[in-house]
Formats: C-alpha cells, sequence, structure tokens
C-alpha cells in the first residue's frame, strides 16, 4: 500500500543566484490544515520558495516532500490566449473527476473480491488511499465549487464561452484563482492572491481557504488578509533574526523565523525578538569591552600589588613573582574568553530598509485651493461611468469600488494616459503628474537600476545613489543590477522611488499597496499627507479605507 502524502514540507533548502544566495537552509512543514502566510521584504525570496516547493524551481540543496495533488497559482494565467473560461474550469476539474474515477472503481473491486484474499486486501488498501485523496480535495462538491468560485470572485457576469485573451489583467488572475478553487489540490500555494480583488472577493477567498482541509502556503502583501486566514507566518526578511557576527546575510540567503497567529500577532512578537536581539548585542559589546580592557591594561588594572614597608626584599620578590603569575593567568584568560565572545557574538541589529518619505521641492505657487486637475462627466465605454472629480492642490482623494467599476481607467483619464470618451478633462497649466502603476514596465530593462532612476530623474548617478539609499526604498545591494531582473515588488519599489525623489504636482497611486512588504506599506500610507502636492490613489486595501482621512469617491455608488 502506498502512503498518500497530505502534508508539504520543506527542508534545508537553499537557492542561490550568480549575484547572491536568497534561501539558506530554510525549513518548513505545513500540516493539513494549516495556512501558512509567507512575508518578507521585497526580494527576500518569497516567490522563490513557493516555486521550489511547487517544483517548478530546483533548489541547489535541500529536499521537498509534497503531495501529488498540489496546485501554484501565479499571476500570470498558463492558457493560450484562443482557450475559453469553459476550457480553464475542465482543466481545473479534471483531477478531481479523475480521483472520483479511482474511488468509484475501488469502490466496485471491493463488491466483487472476497475481503479475507490478498486481492481483496489489496483493494481494500486502494479504496482507503482513494477515499482519503477524496477526502482531501473535497471531490464531492466539485460542480457546485465551480459556481461558487466564479461569483465569488466577480467572473459570474462573462459568458463561459469568452477567450482568454478577450478577458482583461485582473479577470485572468481571478480565473486562475477560481480553477485552483475548483481544483481543489491537497496541497495549495498562492502567490499574493488578492491583488486583484475587490473587498467581496477578499472576503470570499478567505472564507473558502478557512474551509479547506489541506496545507495552504501563501505569500501576501495584504495585512488584513493574513490576519482573517493565517495560522502561522514565516518571515523571510535578511534583518530579522539574529545571526552571527561577520556573517553577510545578503550573501548567504536567510532560513526564515515562524510565528503563530495571524498579521497582528506577527508584528508583537518580531518586535519582542528584534528587542531580545538588541539587549543581547549590547550585553556582549558590553562584557567584549570589559574583557578587552583587561586584556590590554593588564596589571596596572587587574591587580595591584602593595606591599608593606616593613618587608625585606627577598620577601618583595616573592610577592611580585607570584602577582605577576596571577596576574598572567587572568589575562589569559580573559583574552581566551575574548575570542571565545568574538568567535560567537551576534552581529550588530541592521537598520531596517524605512521608507523616509517624499522628499521635499520647491514650491510651484499651488495652494490648497487651487485646482490642478478637474475630469467634468467623463466617461469610456464598458470601463468607466459618467464620472466627475475635482482635485485641488493639497488634495487627498480615494478611490473605492468593486472590480469592472473602472478606477484604474479612472486614474489613467486623470493623467492623461487615456482620453474620455464622453465629458471634458482640464488640468493647471505646466502640472507634472506621476503615476505608480499596477504592472511596472521599463524601456530598457536591462539598464541597472541607478541608471534608470538617474534618467528619470535626470540627476548625476552619485547624487541618485546617495538620494536612493536616504530613501530607504533601494538596497545598495540592488543599485548595479539590471531593473528587468529584480522581483516585481523590487521594480514597483524603483518606480515609487522615481517619484519619490522628484515629487510631483499630482500623484497617482493605483494599488499601491500590491506587491510591496508590509513595512512598507504601512511606511507609505503614512508618508501620503507629507506629500507636497496632491495625491489621488485607488485601492481595494481595507487597511488604507478604514485609516484614511482625506476626501472619497466610490464608484460603486
Amino acid at each position: 500500500m502506498s502512503v498518500l502524502i497530505d502534508h508539504l514540507a520543506l527542508e534545508g533548502i537553499d537557492r542561490r543566484y550568480p549575484d547572491r544566495t536568497v534561501l539558506r537552509d530554510v525549513g518548513l512543514t505545513v500540516p493539513p490544515g494549516e495556512r501558512v502566510a509567507l512575508v518578507g521584504e521585497n526580494g527576500a525570496g518569497k516567490s522563490t520558495l513557493l516555486r521550489v516547493a511547487a517544483g517548478l524551481d530546483t533548489p541547489d540543496a535541500g529536499t521537498v516532500v509534497r503531495p501529488g495533488s498540489l496546485r501554484l497559482v501565479q499571476q500570470e494565467l498558463p492558457f493560450p490566449d484562443d482557450a475559453t473560461i469553459t476550457d480553464v474550469l475542465d482543466a481545473a476539474t479534471a483531477q478531481a473527476r479523475a480521483v472520483e474515477a479511482r474511488l468509484m472503481a475501488t469502490t466496485s473491486d471491493l463488491a466483487v473480491l472476497n475481503p479475507a484474499s490478498a486481492e481483496g486486501r489489496r483493494a481494500a488498501d486502494r479504496y482507503d488511499e482513494a477515499l482519503t485523496e477524496a477526502d482531501l480535495t473535497d471531490v464531492w462538491s466539485v460542480g457546485s465549487r465551480v459556481d461558487r468560485a466564479v461569483e465569488g470572485l466577480g467572473l459570474g457576469h462573462l459568458p463561459r464561452d469568452r477567450v482568454v485573451g478577450a478577458l482583461s489583467g485582473g479577470q485572468r488572475s481571478r480565473l486562475a484563482l477560481a480553477g485552483a478553487l475548483v481544483a481543489g489540490p491537497v496541497a495549495l500555494l498562492l502567490d499574493e492572491p488578492t491583488n486583484h480583488l475587490d473587498a467581496d472577493g477578499i472576503a470570499f477567498l478567505a472564507d473558502e481557504l478557512r474551509g479547506r482541509r489541506g496545507p495552504l502556503l501563501f505569500a501576501t502583501h495584504d495585512r488584513g488578509f493574513i490576519d482573517a486566514v493565517a495560522t502561522k507566518v514565516v518571515d523571510l526578511d535578511p534583518a530579522v533574526g539574529p545571526h552571527r557576527a561577520g556573517e553577510d546575510r545578503d550573501l548567504v540567503g536567510v532560513q526564515g523565523t515562524t510565528y503563530r497567529g495571524g498579521y497582528t500577532d506577527f508584528l508583537a512578537s518580531r518586535a519582542a525578538e528584534r528587542d531580545r536581539w538588541v539587549e543581547r548585542y549590547e550585553r556582549e559589546q558590553a562584557r567584549l569591552t570589559e574583557l578587552r580592557h583587561e586584556v590590554n591594561v593588564g596589571a596596572r588594572d587587574v591587580m595591584h600589588t602593595t606591599q608593606p614597608r616593613s618587608e625585606a626584599r627577598a620577601s618583595k620578590k616573592f610577592y611580585a613573582d607570584r602577582a605577576a603569575t596571577t596576574i598572567a593567568r587572568r589575562v589569559r584568560s580573559a583574552r581566551a574568553r575574548v575570542e571565545e565572545l568574538e568567535c560567537d557574538q551576534v552581529a550588530k541589529p541592521p537598520n531596517l530598509l524605512r521608507f523616509s518619505g517624499f522628499q521635499a521641492r520647491p514650491a510651484r505657487g499651488r495652494g490648497a485651493a487651487d485646482i490642478v486637475a478637474d475630469l467634468v462627466d467623463v466617461a469610456v465605454h464598458h470601463r468607466l461611468a459618467l464620472t466627475s472629480l475635482t482635485v485641488g492642490g493639497r488634495d487627498r482623494v480615494l478611490v473605492t469600488g468593486p472590480n469592472g467599476c473602472g478606477k484604474s481607467t479612472l486614474l489613467h483619464v486623470l493623467t492623461g494616459d487615456l482620453a474620455p470618451e464622453v465629458g471634458t478633462r482640464r488640468t493647471a497649466h505646466g502640472l507634472r503628474i506621476g503615476m505608480l502603476t499596477q504592472d511596472v514596465t521599463w524601456a530598457y530593462p536591462q539598464r541597472s537600476t541607478l541608471a534608470t532612476v538617474a534618467t528619470a530623474t535626470r540627476l548625476e548617478e552619485d547624487d541618485a545613489a546617495e538620494r536612493l539609499a536616504a530613501s530607504g526604498l533601494v538596497a545598495r545591494r540592488d543599485l548595479h543590477r539590471e531593473v528587468g531582473r529584480l522581483s516585481v515588488g523590487q521594480q514597483r519599489r524603483v518606480a515609487l522611488a522615481i517619484l519619490v525623489l522628484d515629487p510631483p504636482d499630482l500623484l497617482v497611486l493605483d494599488e499601491p499597496t500590491n506587491h510591496l512588504s508590509l513595512p512598507l506599506s504601512e511606511a507609505l500610507e503614512e508618508a501620503i499627507p507629507d506629500h507636497p502636492g496632491a495625491v489621488v490613489v485607488a485601492s481595494h486595501d481595507r487597511w488604507i479605507g478604514e485609516r484614511w482621512t482625506g476626501r472619497r469617491l466610490d464608484l460603486g455608488t
């Protein structure tokens, strides 16, 4: 009887690239019913770990144990443009149907075989295995899952014969997610699953995932989603967790630190761990200073030997020799303790990569009462219903609404990238507009990060490098890497850095927390009020919505 694997386990995983090591000795076990969230700075290796777990990327060291039924949902739908929605859903249910067929076949075998015979016992084993797999993949609800997933992810209005090539990027991503839910794999791996979901879609997905029986491993930027779904958080941030001095985390990678609970629990636990690291470092440094002083000063500070004036010279020599021996022994002991502690001491806790906010620029003579952009009854067929929006010089506007209501379309009309089919768009003379789009593309992806930023901001490279370092958005190690080879999140950080180094009069952010690390998302939200111009944000992020203090425009009403 073969043993059905019902868990996901990674042991000793290393993944190296020519210029850096991303993962080092990562160990992680996800048993049935466990829901593990991967977090960490952009480029920390979350997507790499998911690909390794799925078998799409081969680790340089380590082993992976995975169920035979496993599915990784990435941002791209792996179907040709001429495939229909029905084709995608049928392919998703094929494995569950096969499990159901095996169960039916083994049931038939049991009905005709003698249970006491060797063949009957083997049939019983096959039945038990098929039943376990059927239970884990929930084959009993395949039919209802299809309709529920399609409706819950906002695809119910689309005809099932619509081809993939006619879908928007967000619809394609949601269809890939629907396919994974419909397939009901034993293990499910998700990479940024909430990026193209509205509030209703996120709530639906969270409810579906909480009801799963098999292991779930997912990477996300969505803090509320982690709180709602995760039973455990694994942090791949290289700046978290003590390590030996002299150990370059950029070169040796990270092992990952596990925390029980959701995002709120994770924040509290990580802060406490860093406090313990700082305390240990300071305690070890104080002890090293004390021991080095003992070694360097030697007899003068370790032991002062004084002799009574009445002592004879012979006695004085005897006491002096004995004191010298004692001093030498203590110095040797102190030197040994210094060497031991220097070898085992923890590294100094590094400064975390923190967003420093928008850099100041000279005033352009526009005040809060000045209108910088005005959209009057604009509309785009099938994409944006009749909408008006007036933006003042220091306005903060949050655009919300369900998927398909036209949030991104409105932003592109506002920036002038898309002309409205009806209505008018007016902007202030000389208005400088900068936009962070959901999908970042580069005209020259082979250029270095530094050259890309310097060109976009019209800065000398030395100046751009210093200002990038001060911004807290781009690590120095990434300045000379090809910008097109950075992770999706790192590329968004570069695009944001270009807007930060020379803030525009009107800053437009389309789903700004997508793909960005959790600390950066929070820092960006905190910095928006300090932007020197107007800011318009489109977002489905519940945390942003709950804390927004500016104007709101809901396209769903």
